[in-house]
């Protein structure tokens, strides 16, 4: 199944370099529409918006009725977007245009982290970590890309032939999928939940819901700060240390690649050593970084900005299939809330964030989301799987559950 997985791979980073090209031009948008840092903090969340509210509701019915073409029908969206994207004339047109882009990643997310379900057998973790490595390495490139080849806002449209790419590179994994349906082999969770041995449904809901709640926190502390370095990193170096906009944007792939090297390992660590310890580590072990970084020179702040980047993606793996060994049959509602409340709170923290900025400052708004990953404490009242299997009187797990 490894060519699947990376075919899905391969589609969700072409599809994340291009959401990431928008936010990586956001100077750029800026200038050439006047635009103030609400106003971007605006176009993120209706971005944020449509890219986070439909998941889940993606999600449920891939659940209830799976099909083997959905994925190339969201990639078309994320290209028109682009290209609507780059002849916007006003921040409403703007707005608008990454309302169209967002529809394609709330269908590319939920469906293609299903798909992944199907094919990871065993090693969940690491199928997780392969699908959103792909993700990651698209998303650090997007600012790469958009410093070496966009000088204005209509060349943004040269990228809608990623699109083309990832259509192409996704028909082998939607004919494979489309068999399994058509073979009645399963939904994708059923034996990917079998294989894996982690606490199933017959948990109580309660259990399962609270479980739940402290994940979608957990989700909470870490893309609220990591929000404020995907979107405004580039400005906070051109303002507290001069950079010039290219300098800037390749100093955010730096970040963002460091953050994709932080999801491929988080997966099968979590297989190996178990997810609990994995997301404990990640989300409070950036912490003493964070609070290090609004105060450190400009050589410091690239070193930890990276270090920053490595650490807290490596949980995102762990946390989505924890939370999808807690409710192995609905693997594309799960995969749709945590995606999307994902995107949903980068939106909203992007228009708190901008409207903060523009009355106090950048640099302030880095001190002060500099506090946000302590807030991973709570990752302390997840319970071992031990625990859960005991609540159920199951047997323990196979290695790598969620321990």
């Amino acid at each position: 199944m490894l060519g699947i997985l990376v075919a899905l791979s391969l589609a969700h980073g072409l599809n994340d370099a291009m959401q990431s090209i928008v936010a990586a031009i956001y100077p750029l948008l800026k200038t050439s529409l006047s635009l103030s840092y609400g106003e971007i903090g605006l176009v993120a969340l209706t971005y944020q918006i449509s890219a986070s509210i439909m998941q889940p509701i993606f999600g449920y019915i891939f659940d209830k009725r799976p099909a083997g073409w959905f994925l190339p029908i969201g990639m078309l969206c994320t290209m028109t977007g682009l290209m609507l994207i780059s002849a916007a004339g006003s921040v409403h047109s703007l707005m608008a245009a990454v309302f169209i882009s967002g529809i394609g990643s709330s269908i590319i997310h939920p469906e293609a982290s299903r798909i992944t379900s199907l094919a990871a057998g065993r090693s969940r973790g690491l199928a997780q970590s392969i699908f959103q490595v792909g993700g990651s390495c698209g998303f650090s490139l997007g600012p790469l890309l958009a410093a070496l080849f966009v000088r204005e806002q209509a060349g943004v449209a040269k990228f809608a032939m990623l699109a083309a790419l990832a259509i192409i590179a996704l028909v082998p994994a939607c004919r494979w999928y489309a068999r399994q349906i058509a073979g009645r082999v399963g939904a994708p969770e059923t034996p990917a939940a079998a294989a894996t041995g982690g606490p199933s449904g017959r948990l109580s809901a309660r259990t399962v819901w609270i479980v739940m709640f402290i994940l979608m926190f957990l989700v909470f502390s870490k893309n609220f700060y990591t929000v404020s370095i995907s979107n405004y990193y580039t400005f906070y170096l051109m303002e507290k240390f001069g950079a010039s906009v290219r300098t800037a944007q390749m100093l955010l792939f730096v970040y963002l690649f460091s953050a994709a090297l932080g999801t491929l390992v988080g997966g099968p660590v979590g297989d190996r050593i178990g997810r609990r310890l994995v997301i404990w580590w990640s989300i409070l072990g950036s912490a003493p970084f964070a609070l290090m970084m609004p105060y450190a020179n400009f050589e410091w702040t690239i070193v930890l900005s990276a270090a920053i980047g490595f650490i807290i993606s490596s949980a995102f793996s762990a946390i989505l299939v924890y939370a999808q060994e807690l409710l192995p049959m609905k693997v594309g509602l799960v995969s749709g809330i945590f995606f999307g409340f994902a995107f949903g709170i980068a939106g909203i923290a992007s228009a708190v964030l901008g409207e903060i900025a523009d009355h106090s400052g950048i640099e302030f708004v880095y001190r002060l989301c500099s506090f946000f990953p302590l807030l991973g404490i709570i990752a302390y009242f997840l319970p071992r799987v031990r625990t859960l299997q005991a609540m159920k009187g199951g047997q323990p797990p196979a290695a790598g559950a969620a321990r």
